[in-house]
Parts: C-alpha cells; sequence; structure tokens
C-alpha cells in the first residue's frame, strides 16, 4: 500500500511552510512526503536518490529560483509541479510564466496568517497535489476545485428552451473551455489563428487576478487579439476573451451581435468562472452558429454544457486523450454524448477556421 502512494516532494525556504505543508498532505493516507527542502539546489541533491511524484514549489528561495528550477526539471525529467507561492496581483506575471513553463496548478499563500491560511487551504492543496499526480506533463510543450456543494449552471440561469424560436444571425462564435494543462494548450491554439478568425470565448479555470496577465501574455504572441472580458464586451472576428478569474462568463446577444456579460454567482461545478456556465449560454445564445470545444482538464465542467450545445445545433469538438495532460473534462463529455468529433491539440486551430465558413 505504501508503494502506491503519492511521493511529494516540498521546496520552500520557510520553515513555517514546510512545516504545516509537509504535516497537512502527510495526513492523507494516499500522500507521501518523502522530502520537505529549503531551495532546489537542496532538492536536486535529494532527487538523485529517490524521484517525487509531484512537487510543491515556491517561487522566490534562495541559490535558485523556483522558475530556473521548474524549467530545468522540465527539460530534463518532466514532472507535475504544484506552485504555492505569495503570488498577489505583483506576481501575477510570474505565475503565469510558471504555467507557461509547465507548473500543474497554482496555490497561493498570503504573506500575512500563513500559518492559519495553508490549514484553511489544505483541501484545495490535497485536491492540487492528487490532481497533479494523475496529469501528464510530457504532453505539456487550476485553480484546484474546492470541497463545496456542487451546482449546476441552474444556479446561474436556467437551461436552454429548445422551442424558442431565436433571432437570425450568421455571426458565427467559438466557445473553448479548459482546466489543467490549458494554458499551453491554449497557446498552441490561438498561436496558430490567423487574424480572421471567428470570435472566441474562453473559460480557463485559473485564480483571480491571474487571467488578464495570462491574456496580456497570450496577446504579445498571438496574431489574433486576445483580451480579459469585461462586462459588455463584443464579441468580433479577430478577437478572443478570456473570463475573469473569480466571475461567470455568459454569451448575450443583441440582435444580430454578441456580447458577454461578466458576474459573480455561486460556484457552478466548484469552478468560478464554469465552463458549463459558458456552453450554456451559448447553446440558448448562438445555437447552430457555434462552435464549442472542450479541451485537457480535471473533473467534468463543461460536459453538460457541451451537450447542451450538441442538442442546439452546435458543432462539438473534444480534445483527444493522446494530446490530453489530463483527459478529464473532455472524457466525461464524450462519455455524455455531447462530442461529434474528437480531434489533437494541433487540429483544433483548424476546426475553429471551418466554423467561420460552416454553413447553417
Amino acid at each position: 500500500m505504501a508503494n502506491s502512494r503519492i511521493k511529494v516532494m516540498v521546496v520552500d525556504d520557510s520553515a513555517v511552510v514546510r512545516q504545516v505543508v509537509t504535516g497537512l498532505l502527510a495526513a492523507d493516507p494516499e500522500v507521501e512526503v518523502i522530502a520537505a527542502v529549503a531551495d532546489p539546489i537542496l532538492a536536486i541533491s535529494r532527487m538523485k536518490t529517490q524521484w517525487p511524484d509531484v512537487i510543491v514549489l515556491d517561487i522566490e528561495m534562495p541559490r535558485m529560483d523556483g522558475i530556473t528550477f521548474l524549467k530545468k526539471i522540465m527539460s530534463e525529467r518532466p514532472t507535475p509541479v504544484v506552485i504555492c507561492s505569495t503570488l498577489a496581483e505583483a506576481g501575477a506575471k510570474t505565475s503565469i510564466e510558471a504555467l507557461a513553463a509547465g507548473a500543474v496548478a497554482i496555490i497561493t499563500k498570503p504573506t500575512i496568517g500563513l500559518k492559519q491560511f495553508l490549514v484553511d487551504a489544505s483541501d484545495d492543496l490535497l485536491s492540487a497535489v492528487k490532481g497533479a499526480a494523475r496529469a501528464n506533463v510530457k504532453k505539456l510543450n487550476t485553480a484546484p476545485p474546492l470541497v463545496r456543494e456542487k451546482n449546476t449552471a441552474d444556479v446561474i440561469m436556467p437551461a436552454a428552451d429548445q422551442h424558442a424560436a431565436m433571432i437570425q444571425t450568421t455571426e458565427r462564435v467559438v466557445a473553448l473551455g479548459t482546466s489543467t494543462g490549458g494554458t499551453q494548450a491554449l497557446e498552441v491554439v490561438l498561436t496558430s489563428l490567423p487574424r480572421v478568425c471567428p470570435g472566441i470565448v474562453i473559460v480557463q479555470h485559473m485564480p483571480e487576478k491571474f487571467t488578464a496577465e495570462f491574456a496580456r501574455r497570450l496577446n504579445s504572441i498571438c496574431k489574433i487579439a486576445v483580451k480579459e472580458a469585461q462586462n459588455g464586451d463584443r464579441v468580433v472576428q479577430g478577437c478572443a476573451l478570456v473570463a475573469p478569474g473569480g466571475k461567470h462568463m455568459l454569451l448575450r446577444r443583441n440582435g444580430a451581435y454578441y456580447f458577454v456579460e461578466v458576474m459573480d454567482g455561486p460556484l457552478v461545478n466548484r469552478h468560478r468562472p464554469s465552463v458549463d456556465v459558458l456552453f450554456r449560454s451559448v447553446a440558448k445564445c448562438a445555437g447552430a452558429n457555434a462552435l464549442g470545444v472542450i479541451m485537457t482538464g480535471m473533473g467534468d465542467d463543461g460536459a453538460a454544457g457541451l451537450l447542451e450545445m450538441h442538442t442546439a445545433g452546435a458543432r462539438t469538438v473534444a480534445q483527444d486523450e493522446e494530446s490530453c495532460v489530463v483527459y478529464g473534462m473532455p472524457k466525461e463529455a464524450v462519455k455524455r454524448g455531447g462530442v461529434e468529433k474528437t480531434v489533437s491539440l494541433h487540429a483544433i486551430g483548424r476546426e475553429i477556421m471551418a466554423q467561420l465558413f460552416t454553413a447553417k
């Protein structure tokens, strides 16, 4: 039984963090903390004798910073890494760099009240570590779920009335939903698109304050425009809108045009933003003029919404298992019957462009 436990290494220069995180993880029978060290140099030394299944990593440390260590690990022997660091709004750029370098999840910790915070966030930390252990980081080129009642999209908006009349429009829209591994996957997809492409709306499970920097980074490397969505933003060709962390994003219609509503609300499928919420709104507002794409991620958020889109006449696509970091969300969507086509990550861009010319 002991050999089947998830072997975790904690790398943090704070003795308090090492002590508390080790205690929280070791209390779970599925987890074994094999080492807790103060910096990456010590970690490298320990890893020569025993390699962890998951690394819990700080960023600001002496001798070698966490980002440099992360890049070294991912280039030499890809290993799931959970970033646990003081990443307030000012550090969002660093966190995005960590995700781009291959980190699976981020746990933010405050500068004060640290010990109590770590105790309060133990469910998040354990969920992140267990999810990371299932991730296939070799396929890399959220915030973890909270343990609460699992709401459906009903708490945000009712399901579409399939018999209700819809104003006709020729405008196409693409809705993308993703979680673990999605930051890298979205980069692959969005950088493949030309300047003229359908309007895109995106939910990526990500902590509050990080999505703006994530969108800015994508905008700097893509031909299309990418921005964090604001309430009332128009959905137009050549632009992708990313739902803000901590907010739900819904597609709305004004005559023949689409715009987004950004709003507060309960967690749905333990997430905010939720893919199910976005997909349901797309089913209601765009129907057959939409393409829904569900990509790599843990859990089942988006599976129900994609089925609603499929029922409303939309084209629906899932990322295949081979190219997913975690084949959770796409697998559940396929299982429920909402996916009409499964493609590799590198083929999703072609599916998006096909949507521009699809006659309905």
